[in-house]
């Protein structure tokens, strides 16, 4: 019998439990194998970083990618569901990251639905959208009850503020600090989302190691904004961690009419 339907539920919890877990820089048994986002153990470098780092390279589903194109379809909506959240920002070493507690809320998309385990970001944004990068992506990730991954990304340009951003940003942990907790403040992430919720959707993998396929995007059409020293101040710390996209190897790009 072939495992490989057994293992791939395990294969993409345990990723996404990497990105949960903020990307502790050590293990039980010694530190990961370095990467990072420029030079000798920058993305191209990463698929032989570690074996277990091998789809980086070789898968032909990875993210992010340059929507050029999509297909327009009947898709279901995006129905969002989120609760308030503690404000609480993790520095991954990576990115800026809030882990939002169990029963936070999630998606639905027709009959499937995925519960928000954490949201981070990225500068510029990986993902393009007809060969444009935007300011700042934000990933909100999230899982269903049978370890399936879905991310939706939403993409901001410099502009107004926005609330959510400004609470995270202006609260990112000290240097040399991994979190910081404000006590009695929550987050209300539908300040994240634009009202209009029309979006592109394919199959993609994990933006890091071990680039993890098999995950569900939904990149919201729309763009939000935000101040431009709010961005600014996440590149004080983090000035550029966004994968390059990778190619779409034919796979189906679909859209929302």
């Amino acid at each position: 019998m072939n495992a490989a339907p057994r293992l791939r539920p395990f294969i993409l919890g345990s990723a996404l439990l990497l990105l949960s877990a903020a990307l502790a820089p050590a293990l039980a048994d010694g530190p990961p194998p370095a990467w990072s986002y420029a030079g000798s153990t920058g993305p191209a470098h990463w698929a032989s970083e570690d074996p277990a780092y091998a789809t980086c390279g070789v898968g032909q589903r990875q993210s992010p990618i340059d929507i050029e194109k999509a297909e327009p379809a009947d898709l279901a909506p995006i129905e969002f569901a989120y609760q308030p959240v503690p404000l609480v920002v993790t520095d991954t070493g990576f990115t800026m990251q809030v882990n939002v507690p169990p029963g936070s809320g999630g998606i639905t998309v027709g009959k499937d639905h995925y519960e928000l385990v954490q949201f981070h970001f990225h500068r510029p944004s990986e993902e393009k959208i007809r060969g444009r990068r935007y300011a700042l992506v934000v990933h909100l990730v999230h899982k269903s009850a049978d370890g399936k991954v879905a991310v939706v990304a939403v993409l901001f340009s410099s502009g107004k503020g926005n609330r959510v951003l400004k609470q995270v940003l202006e609260n990112m942990p000290p240097a040399g600090q991994k979190e910081k907790s404000v006590p009695g403040v929550t987050l209300d992430l539908a300040q994240l989302l634009p009202g209009a919720r029309g979006y592109y959707t394919f199959e993609g993998s994990l933006t890091i190691p071990p680039c993890t396929e098999g995950v569900r995007w939904f990149v919201l059409k729309r763009v939000m904004q935000a101040k431009s020293g709010e961005i600014l101040l996440f590149a004080t710390r983090y000035p550029d961690n966004a994968r390059p996209t990778q190619p779409t190897h034919g796979r189906e790009v679909t859209q929302t009419r």
